[in-house]
């Protein structure tokens, strides 16, 4: 039944799978596991899948926590470790585009294998015997294919975050997704509105922290994004006849996220930073298309869309920040650049500096190296900035609010009013934030 190579598996899962067998049932590892490690990657997990019924696994171990017992998965404990074991399935009828109905065990490897997404996922190892690979996945592998197993119109209509996960693969390993496939995709789009915001969230964010971020593409080739980000539809529809410019802005977006470091704030930033251009585009008389606005507008799209897409408080404020400062121009002098951070806020640096020259690197080459010596000059002046430790905030401000009631200032208003007079000074003149200063100058 399998193939002749072998796996170097971790002595617990080794363990695992030979107290199953002694019991008399079958156990693989199976799906991703098998899949990274044919392509030379650590796993994240090891799944191992059974003969043996749930009740039957739990009898073997010591040690067992009940995860997933409705589905046929127990957790079985190594140590502080923990390993899902998974008995044979064969999925019922799927009601809601996400899950079964009801989970029927088998005592057949292959039927559970049949159930899965993509071939590639669809293998199962055991030391003794071998890879078992009814689908050809190792082939998909080896020619760089995302391939459902069987009818993908059936696996996707089964699940429909499949498609998602689809493009999500072909993008994380840089392969192409099969015709057939693709075209199920295209065909069954719409049914992905019936997946929960957080799981397209979570298939969207693992894209975009791919190597290959610009794959992002594809959900609107295979119309996606139509279905849970019809904002990005209209930038890929909207053209910029400027000089600055040589793409529609959906085009130009996507080639920015190549330019930017794999952080989910940076790369969702880039993803927004023009999402209200369509919204604010205007034309001249001379035919050159302009944009005023689009970042405070931007900004708030951005946060409706992440709230709508159920991303966490911090990402927003970060990515909502990063996009309405994202065309902020500073002028190349210290004092420029103090005043600058303290109004943007401390949080948005050296963030600010990486989206900015992503989204040069993007346009045409119209006055590029200009732009990008300017980008590079400001980092200067902000390195510089943080390694002199200037004052641009009331925490790093000499005086503070208990040193003014100290000296007679009564809480509230006007306390508030002399720090920020004193600060003002700081940022103007830096070697101003002594106490002696200061307390002479502002209090009475």
């Amino acid at each position: 039944m399998g193939t002749g190579m072998k796996i170097k598996l971790p002595q617990a899962v080794e363990e695992v799978i030979g107290q199953i067998n002694d019991a008399g049932y079958e156990a693989y590892i199976v799906g991703g596991c098998v899949r990274d490690t044919l392509l030379h990657k650590e796993p994240n997990d090891w799944d191992i899948t059974t003969s043996a019924t749930p009740v039957q696994v739990k009898a073997i171990f010591k040690r067992t926590i009940d995860t997933g017992i409705q589905h046929g998965t127990v957790t079985v404990m190594k140590g502080r470790q923990g390993y899902e074991v998974t008995t044979y399935r064969i999925d019922g009828a799927y009601e809601d585009a996400r899950h079964p109905k009801e989970v029927i065990f088998t005592p057949d490897l292959k039927e559970d294998l049949k159930r899965r997404d993509f071939t590639i996922n669809a293998m199962a190892y055991h030391p003794d015997s071998g890879l078992v690979d009814p689908f050809d996945g190792r082939k998909d592998l080896e020619d760089h294919v995302i391939r459902c197993v069987g009818d993908p119109k059936d696996r996707f209509t089964e699940d429909a975050l499949r498609m998602m996960r689809a493009v999500r693969f072909a993008a994380q390993l840089d392969y192409k997704i099969e015709e057939d496939t693709f075209a199920a995709i295209k065909e069954l789009a719409p049914s992905i509105k019936k997946i929960s915001a957080e799981r397209i969230q979570t298939e969207m964010v693992k894209l975009l922290l791919s190597e290959h971020p610009e794959r992002f593409l594809t959900f609107y080739e295979c119309g996606l994004t139509a279905c849970f980000l019809p904002e990005f539809d209209r930038m890929m529809t909207t053209v910029q006849n400027n000089p600055h410019h040589c793409y529609t802005v959906g085009e130009h977006v996507i080639h920015g996220l190549s330019y930017i470091r794999a952080e989910q704030s940076l790369r969702l930033a880039m993803l927004f930073h023009d999402i209200a251009k369509p919204e604010t585009k205007t034309t001249d008389e001379r035919g050159v298309d302009h944009f005023r606005g689009h970042q405070e507008r931007g900004a708030k799209m951005a946060e409706e869309i992440l709230r709508r897409l159920k991303f966490d408080n911090h990402t927003i404020t970060m990515v909502k920040g990063l996009v309405a400062c994202h065309d902020r121009r500073i002028e190349p002098n210290a004092r420029a650049m103090r005043r600058a951070v303290h109004q943007i806020g401390e949080d948005y640096f050296p963030a600010l500096f990486e989206i900015r020259k992503a989204d040069v690197m993007a346009q045409s080459e119209y006055r590029r190296k200009e732009k990008l010596e300017a980008i590079e000059e400001g980092f200067q002046i902000y390195q510089k900035m943080k390694e002199e430790e200037q004052c641009i905030s009331l925490k790093s401000l000499a005086v503070s609010g208990g040193d003014l009631i100290r000296a007679g200032i009564a809480p509230g208003r006007g306390l508030g009013m002399i720090l920020e007079q004193m600060l003002q000074d700081v940022i103007e003149e830096p070697s101003h934030n002594t106490k002696e200063y200061l307390m002479q100058r502002y209090v009475p």
